[in-house]
């Protein structure tokens, strides 16, 4: 089996292209393939293939084995490698995902994408959606003990579960102590990422996550876009931001016209390599 490393932001996964390969147990061969020791290494592994309501269709599954609906960089890095290694030649791509199909427009240079802007459609705080155990219509600085931990939380789906918690200094906050007890508590039945964003200024926010089934990670894309979308719902700052990730800056938009979140940021590719599978 083939395979292609790429990283969005240091968020890295490993891509296969199923119009060439077979899959036939994504759980355990992303539990495989994703070990940084005794296997290729990532953030999980996803999957592209061909889609009769979309351009293309990608699956992704978390390190741990969890089918994921959606992530931002891995959304990137499909639209490069469809757009690069020859799959179509259209700028624009509508990709068919766990949450819905995203359009992907893909900015060229000689022929080679330097970057991919997403549409990453319209932001979802109503608690049964996203979903969190909580009453009301949104979930917004709301506090949140357990462990040791104090803190208030915004609740956001991008497609996916967030509970954001700005904090005093995230570039030294214990993400790796507080972010295992935030995804699996209660409120959460299907578990939750968690971001913990530091607010810059009303232009930039300095955030880290806690991937859902995969842990910290160096980058986060609809973590990104649920950290614009919870400080502009606390009136921390403006609609359009740089998220600064441990892997690198994401530009994130909430249009105010359109309700709908864009994040635009890079995508790379690391190496190609072939798996031999078991019989």
């Amino acid at each position: 089996m083939r395979f292609t490393k790429m990283q969005g932001l240091g968020n890295d996964y490993i891509y296969i292209n199923c119009l060439e390969n077979r899959v036939s147990n994504p759980s355990e061969l992303s539990i495989r393939m994703s070990d940084r020791h005794f296997g290729i290494g990532g953030d999980g592994i996803v999957l592209i293939d061909r889609d009769p309501e979309a351009d293309f269709r990608m699956r992704m599954f978390n390190a741990d084995g969890s089918e994921a609906e959606m992530c931002g960089n891995a959304a990137r890095c499909v639209g490069k490698y469809i757009h690069d290694r020859k799959l179509s030649d259209a700028s624009q791509i509508r990709l068919k995902t766990g949450a819905g199909i995203k359009v992907l427009e893909l900015r060229l240079k000689d022929g080679v994408t330097q970057s991919v802007r997403v549409d990453m459609g319209l932001p979802i705080t109503a608690p049964a959606e996203i979903p969190v155990l909580l009453p009301g219509t949104a979930v917004i600085h709301y506090p949140v003990s357990t462990e040791g931990f104090e803190g208030f939380m915004t609740c956001v789906s991008i497609g996916n579960p967030h509970a954001v918690f700005f904090v005093d200094d995230a570039e030294h906050f214990p993400v790796h102590r507080f972010g295992p007890l935030l995804e699996t508590n209660p409120l959460f039945p299907r578990r939750t990422n968690v971001e913990f964003a530091t607010v810059l200024n009303r232009q930039e926010i300095r955030m880290r996550v806690w991937e859902r089934g995969s842990g910290e990670t160096m980058a986060c894309g609809t973590g990104a876009c649920a950290t614009l979308v919870a400080a502009v719902m606390n009136g921390l700052c403006d609609r359009q931001a740089v998220i600064h990730l441990n892997g690198g800056p994401l530009t994130v938009n909430w249009d105010e016209a359109s309700d709908r979140v864009f994040q635009e940021g890079p995508a790379a590719f690391v190496f190609d390599g072939e798996l031999t599978v078991p019989e």
